[in-house]
C-alpha cells in the first residue's frame, strides 16, 4: 500500500510533472534521495509515468470517442492492435470484454479524411457495430486531475509546486516541426532531460528550456499522471454514457466534474451527449454513486453503464 510520501509525490507530479526532485522533496520533507527513490519504485511497481501533451484544440486535433462492439474471438487481438497505434489513448475492454472504447486522435480539417477512424476501422475484421462521439468539450480530465490523487497536500504546498497560469490562447505561435519533435519526446517520457530533448529536436539545452517554459505557460502543454489506481483502493471503474437535455448539459456536466468519483466528463455528439469516467471502490460503491448522485439530477434522460474491465492502454504510448 501506499504511505503519505508516495501520495504526496503523486499528488506532486499532478500539479507539476517536471517538478525537480529537489522541490517535491522541499515540499514533502523529505530528502532529494528519498523522492527520487520512490519515484523508481512506483514507475516499477505501480506503472507511475508522467506524460506530456499537447492542447488539442491548439495542436490542431480534433478527439474522438470510438466504441467498437467485436466477436468474443477478435475483441482483445483488436484492443492490442489499437493500443499499439500511435493515434490512439485509453485503449480499454468494457461490457463483459466484447466492447472496445477509445480515444482516436485526428487532424482538423480535410487531413481527417487519412486518420485511422474514418479509414481502417470499417474495413477490419471482427467488429459487428461501430459507433463514433466527437469530444466537443472537456470539463473534467486532461489537465484537470481525478480528486482521488489529489488529496495530500495542503494549499502551501500545492502553491510552492503549481506552475504559473496559462497565457492567452491568440498569443500562441504556430507549432514547428521541432516543437512537434518535442511534444513526441515528451510524449514517451514526460520527465526527459534537457540534455535528451535537445538531441530530438536539434536546439540547445537553454532553447529547449525557454521553449518547454513558453509551452507550458501558454497552455499548449500539460503533463498526465498514469497511475494504476486500485493502490488508491479503486477496484471498480465504468464509463457513464448519457443522454441529457441540451437546455441542462452545460449546467449538469458542470455538476458532474464537482463528484469526487468522476475522473473525466466530456460532452460529446451521439445518442447520448455526456460520457463520464467513474471510479470507485467497489461495485456497492458504484451502485450508490449512481442511485443517490447521478440519480438526483433529473436532467439525465438515459444512462447506460459500461464496467472497464481492463485497461491496455492509457494516455502514453505503449513501451517496446
Amino acid at each position: 500500500m501506499l504511505d503519505d510520501v508516495d501520495r504526496g509525490l503523486l499528488h506532486a507530479l499532478h500539479l507539476d510533472g517536471r517538478a525537480p526532485f529537489t522541490r517535491i522533496a522541499a515540499v514533502l520533507g523529505v530528502s532529494t534521495q528519498t523522492a527520487a527513490r520512490r519515484y523508481q519504485r512506483l514507475r516499477t511497481r505501480a506503472g507511475l509515468r508522467v506524460v506530456g501533451l499537447p492542447d488539442p484544440h491548439r495542436a490542431g486535433q480534433t478527439q474522438w470517442l470510438v466504441r467498437l462492439a467485436a466477436t468474443p474471438a477478435t475483441a482483445q487481438p483488436l484492443a492490442r492492435a489499437l493500443a499499439r497505434r500511435a493515434d490512439t489513448s485509453w485503449v480499454r475492454l468494457t461490457s463483459g470484454g466484447t466492447e472496445i472504447v477509445t480515444v482516436v486522435h485526428a487532424p482538423r480539417g480535410a487531413d481527417a479524411s487519412r486518420s485511422m477512424l474514418l479509414r481502417d476501422i470499417p474495413r477490419t475484421a471482427g467488429i459487428t457495430a461501430v459507433t463514433a462521439h466527437l469530444i466537443l468539450h472537456s470539463y473534467l480530465g486532461g489537465p484537470t486531475a481525478w480528486r482521488g490523487h489529489l488529496r495530500v497536500l495542503d494549499d502551501d504546498q500545492r502553491r510552492r509546486l503549481t506552475p504559473p497560469l496559462a497565457g492567452p490562447v491568440a498569443d500562441a505561435p504556430p507549432l514547428t516541426p521541432a516543437d512537434r519533435a518535442l511534444l513526441d519526446a515528451l510524449h514517451l517520457d514526460g520527465r526527459a532531460g534537457h540534455a535528451e530533448l535537445a538531441t530530438v529536436t536539434g536546439w540547445s539545452t537553454a532553447t529547449v528550456a525557454r521553449r518547454l517554459a513558453d509551452l507550458r505557460a501558454r497552455g499548449t502543454l500539460f503533463f498526465d499522471v498514469e497511475f494504476d489506481d486500485a493502490l488508491l483502493g479503486v477496484t471498480t471503474q465504468a464509463l457513464l454514457w448519457m443522454a441529457v437535455a441540451p437546455s441542462r448539459l452545460d449546467e449538469v456536466a458542470t455538476t458532474l466534474a464537482g463528484h469526487d468519483e468522476l475522473a473525466v466528463v466530456a460532452a460529446t455528439t451521439g445518442a447520448t451527449n455526456l460520457v463520464a469516467n467513474a471510479l470507485c471502490a467497489d461495485p456497492a460503491g458504484l451502485h450508490h454513486y449512481l442511485t443517490h448522485r447521478l440519480g438526483s439530477l433529473g436532467a439525465i434522460r438515459t444512462l447506460e453503464t459500461a464496467p472497464v474491465l481492463r485497461t491496455l492502454k492509457a494516455v502514453g504510448p505503449l513501451g517496446p
